[in-house]
């Protein structure tokens, strides 16, 4: 499953404009407690590496690209190891608009380098709003998947989504295969597969065999659920449930 990746849009003195729902999730912080606030004054505390600070502040000062990691805070308090990626943002006349950074807590993901959004590409090197305007679709979409669970149903098309967001298919296709590395298919398959390994450990539901409880997660027949789960989990469902259940 692709992991909570949080991002945070400053304005060029550092204060946030924008985040979104996956940096509330790992931080605690809503976008209204968030913004207009510098992000370390926020995340950072007593356990937070000060060497690690200052390669910071000098990436930011120098307009570059850069991945690091540090030791952040909750609103809770609770520290975590934190993994980040940020990025200048520039308009066509190569002015300073924006910083963008994308996190993500280093106790949930083994080699960050794996999630698309975190490695130092080019695609915000030089790049303008039109590429927050992405993130924000991305992030558009995952709510839309998470909140409505559109992924259980089984005729779902990447059509049907991109009309509901308002946009084209040939679009929401290329952001979906930027973000997350995956095509639309798959990136609904994931959520079909969570829904799965929550539902077949399910005492409550032992009397359903493994398909009845596929189709009840959007999978269309037996060949594809029992494919794309080992795809995803390394376990067939056999396995899955015998080891979870």
């Amino acid at each position: 499953m692709i992991p909570n990746i949080a991002v945070i849009l400053t304005d060029p003195q550092q204060r946030i404009i924008w985040v979104n729902d996956d940096f509330t999730a790992i931080t605690g912080y809503s976008l209204g407690e968030a913004i207009g606030r510098i992000p370390g004054k926020i995340l950072q505390g007593p356990k937070t590496e000060p060497e690690v600070i200052e390669r910071i502040r000098k990436a930011i000062q120098q307009r570059i690209p850069w991945r690091d990691q540090l030791t952040n805070y909750r609103k809770n308090g609770e520290p975590y190891s934190c993994k980040l990626v940020i990025h200048p943002v520039f308009d066509r006349n190569q002015e300073l608009t924006n910083f963008i950074a994308f996190e993500v807590d280093g106790s949930m993901v083994s080699d960050e380098l794996d999630i698309p959004l975190m490695n130092l590409n080019e695609k915000y090197r030089s790049s303008s709003l039109r590429s927050i305007d992405e993130i924000k679709l991305y992030d558009q979409l995952k709510q839309l998947l998470e909140t409505d669970k559109l992924y259980l149903n089984p005729e779902l098309s990447l059509k049907m989504v991109a009309d509901l967001l308002n946009t084209n298919t040939k679009y929401l296709s290329q952001v979906v295969n930027h973000q997350a590395g995956i095509n639309f298919q798959q990136f609904v398959n994931l959520y079909r597969v969570k829904e799965a390994k929550h539902k077949i450990v399910k005492e409550s539901l032992s009397n359903l065999t493994l398909y009845g409880i596929a189709l009840q997660c959007g999978f269309k027949n037996k060949s594809t659920f029992y494919k794309v789960f080992k795809e995803v989990t390394g376990y067939t469902p056999k396995d899955f449930v015998r080891i979870n259940r």
